[in-house]
């Protein structure tokens, strides 16, 4: 739909169209966790605990440093 960066970062008019694409991107992802008998819960829980550690919010809340660099 769109870069993330560059000129084209309006979302007007795309709403149902993004919104089509994160069902698809959130349908292969489903499909490949059944397929790896990956339980999606428990690994997300897992990655957002680690990003905690990773990236501690008295640290980097307002930074877009590295998390090498705090």
């Amino acid at each position: 739909m769109f870069q993330w960066s560059g000129s084209d970062l309006e979302v007007t008019g795309k709403a149902n169209r993004v919104r089509e694409e994160l069902a698809d991107v959130t349908i292969y992802c489903i499909y490949m966790a059944d397929v790896l008998g990956i339980d999606l819960a428990s690994a997300i829980s897992d990655k957002m605990d680690a990003n905690g550690r990773k990236y501690p919010a008295d640290k980097v809340r307002g930074s877009a440093r590295k998390y090498t660099e705090l």
